[in-house]
């Protein structure tokens, strides 16, 4: 029967450890001068070398070579998980007393040791502080932070790290030319990240992957994890930033009948939403972009994670649909890409630094004379102003849109929004101001401006004849996905 790969290239000697010479050098110059401590604590995240280091330090302190998986009667392993009650740790602390067999050192390697019970590990303590002179204990674990304190006090500890991406590709690249096992770089890249700092999870994943299909490319990984390609996410990202919620849901709708799950499309579109914001180069607003990350993040926890994800994508699709965005071209699987708005609706996404609001202060003061005490404002005004914002502040232009306005208290105007976070935009000063301008420019009065929130907007379907009754589309959206009902109030 064959070697699975992690197997046979696992590491034999402390210079064979990868991306841990923090630990190896320190152990190796113990070893050497003889300062063998009774009990070292091995912590770190799975897959790093734990468990291949607790066994080469219990064949070096011996002066043993460590050259196969052979099992020694002087060097036991236990299983935390398995041998974690009382009785297996109290007839453990009566064996130490036994003199080694062969070896030097009578070696204890306890893996998954937080798997212990309370009273297991009351059992392990006194032995654990006060061994005979040739017991050494190795305890290693992934969760050092369920281990008494008392435990780690008596222990020499090393905190292993998750390995370099990079680090993990150049090894991996090393077996498959040993293996003759034939794969490009870009699947390399994509396996070492998707091993998130574990070699051991990398190594098994190449090896699945040399027994699907060679040569492997990017996307064999893809299909091998899952994992939706960057074109098809950005097809995605394109129809949500161009406000097309028709193009939004067809696109996930072609992810499902793909076989991709709701989880590993959120975690990919996070990712590319991630490294937007990282690299600021967003396609989406700040607001809008960050909103829906925080969503996202609830996807995989879900009840019914497909159907969050459509109200996620769409909402997110909804609150864009009038910020200006042209999709970048995209050559890749047969997914359309959303069709572009009307000229006068779009523009090209910005390329530099996302910024929380791009309205600049007014260039010349505004009037000084306010509204007198019996000024209204005239609604058949309020398009004009929305005019004059589209044509100076786009951006801007596509939150005030989304307002209703009241205009009953004399010499004042107050917006009145669904969500809170448009309402935020807004009462920046440099927003406000711009609003006034666009205001007076019109009516030749300064009038008040005041914002508040009133979620009945989302209840009754209420919107301003301005815009494209945003609110009832969400709840048109929301009915057609979970089925009719009718909404009731608290």
């Amino acid at each position: 029967m064959g070697q699975v790969l992690y197997r046979k290239y696992r590491s034999k000697s402390l210079n064979d450890i990868i991306g841990q010479e923090h630990i190896t050098t320190t152990l190796q110059r113990a070893i050497e001068s003889n300062r063998i401590a009774h009990a070292y604590l091995l912590t770190g995240p799975r897959g790093v070398g734990k468990t291949s280091v607790a066994r080469i330090i219990a064949h070096n302190i011996n002066h043993l070579a460590y050259d196969d998986d052979s099992p020694h009667i002087d060097i036991i392993e236990l299983d935390g998980a398995s041998n974690g009650r009382i009785d297996e740790i109290r007839e453990l602390r009566d064996m130490v007393y036994v003199a080694p067999v062969e070896l030097k050192y009578k070696v204890y390697i306890i893996d998954e040791v937080h798997m212990l019970s309370l009273g297991a590990f009351n059992a392990l303590l006194k032995t654990l502080e006060e061994p005979p002179p040739h017991v050494v204990f190795i305890l290693a674990t992934t969760e050092a932070h369920k281990l008494p304190e008392t435990i780690i006090s008596r222990t020499q500890r090393f905190q292993f790290r998750p390995l370099d991406p990079a680090l993990v590709k150049k090894h991996l690249k090393t077996i498959a030319k040993q293996e003759s096992i034939k794969i490009d770089d870009q699947a390399l890249a994509l396996i070492a990240a998707h091993g998130q700092g574990s070699f051991r999870d990398a190594i098994s994943l190449l090896d699945q992957a040399a027994n699907y299909e060679q040569p492997i490319s990017e996307s064999t990984i893809n299909r091998l994890l899952g994992i939706p390609s960057d074109q098809l996410v950005r097809t995605l990202v394109d129809s949500i930033a161009a406000g097309d919620r028709a193009t939004t849901l067809s696109a996930l709708d072609s992810l499902f009948s793909h076989g991709y799950s709701a989880a590993s499309i959120a975690a990919k579109l996070s990712e590319d939403l991630r490294n937007q914001l990282v690299m600021a180069n967003t396609f989406l607003p700040f607001d809008t972009l960050t909103w829906l990350l925080r969503q996202l993040i609830e996807i995989p926890a879900s009840v019914d994670p497909d159907k969050l994800l459509e109200v996620c994508l769409a909402e997110a699709a909804a609150l864009n649909g009038s910020v200006g965005y042209k999709p970048k071209t995209i050559s890749g699987p047969a997914m359309q890409p959303a069709e572009p708005k009307p000229a006068n609706a779009i523009t090209t996404a910005k390329k530099a630094k996302p910024e929380i609001s791009e309205v600049k202060p007014p260039a010349k003061p505004l009037p000084q004379e306010p509204a007198t005490a019996n000024s209204r404002f005239n609604e058949q005004d309020w398009p004009k102003v929305l005019n004059v914002l589209k044509s100076s502040h786009n951006t801007l232009y596509g939150i005030v849109r989304m307002a209703t306005i009241d205009t009953e208290a004399s010499g004042t105007i107050k917006l009145k929004f669904a969500f809170p976070f448009h309402m935020k935009r807004i009462n920046d000063n440099r927003n406000r101001q711009a609003i006034i301008e666009a205001i007076t420019q019109v009516t030749g009065q300064q009038f008040a401006l005041t914002c508040d929130v009133d979620k009945s907007l989302l209840e009754n379907g209420k919107t301003n004849p301005a815009q494209q009754s945003l609110p009832e589309d969400h709840l048109s959206l929301i009915s057609s996905i979970f089925g009719g009902g009718e909404v009731v109030s608290e």
